[in-house]
């Protein structure tokens, strides 16, 4: 028989091994889930933190953003434009990404319009030959938001590429008809007016046809 000395010993000695073998696993798992994550943690490219900041400015566009001779799309923008357009839509980096090329955005700027969208064009504002003679040529690309078009803004190079006189470009394929939409501002003035009844509210209306230049405007007073 074993003495109840020794086998206490004996069992003391089993659950310590047990317990650092218990904090060995322990530690072998953390280490690993921290290796998973360094693996596998999102660092955003320096065009996708560009595009963050120009979506959190124009929350409600779908953007277009120029890289070299095409124009991208990212995150749900893409999956619009592929859903729209008809066009490929693939994962890349952080971003679901589309593309189109550059002589073919006006056709798919009146597409996405017609559908219904606003859409902002994000062009570069320097050419590859300048940056690489300059002191930021390993620096992205500056580029900044050149035109909001929407039913009412349809107007300018973008969307009319005959103003730009591209050969490329065949006359069949642009839209002739001019939008006769209205841009419509409604203003209010709850400020009394020293000659006018007291509470009154003087409510303006200003319509513009960006197309044609065509001002309309009026007021009223509502008491």
């Amino acid at each position: 028989t074993i003495p109840k000395v020794a086998q206490k010993e004996e069992l003391h000695c089993d659950l310590s091994r047990f317990s650092a073998s218990l904090k060995s696993c322990e530690n072998t798992q953390n280490t690993s889930e921290i290796n998973l994550n360094k693996r596998t943690k999102s660092i955003y490219t320096p065009l996708e933190l560009q595009f963050i900041e120009m979506k959190k400015q124009y929350k409600d566009a779908v953007l277009c953003v120029e890289c070299g001779y095409k124009y991208r799309f990212f995150g749900e923008d893409a999956e619009i434009a592929a859903k729209e357009l008809n066009i490929y839509c693939h994962p890349d980096h952080n971003f679901m990404t589309a593309s189109i090329p550059t002589h073919r955005l006006f056709v798919h700027v009146r597409r996405l319009v017609a559908k219904g969208y606003k859409v902002g064009v994000i062009k570069q504002m320097e050419t590859a030959a300048l940056k690489a003679a300059g002191e930021n040529k390993s620096s992205v690309f500056s580029r900044k938001l050149t035109a909001l078009y929407t039913k009412s803004t349809l107007i300018g190079e973008d969307v009319n590429p005959l103003l730009k006189l591209d050969e490329s470009v065949g006359v069949e394929e642009v839209t002739t008809d001019v939008p006769d939409n209205y841009l419509l501002c409604i203003c209010e003035n709850g400020e009394n007016l020293k000659d006018k009844k007291k509470g009154d509210i003087v409510i303006g209306i200003m319509a513009i046809q960006p197309t044609t230049g065509e001002v309309i405007f009026d007021s009223f007073r509502r008491s």
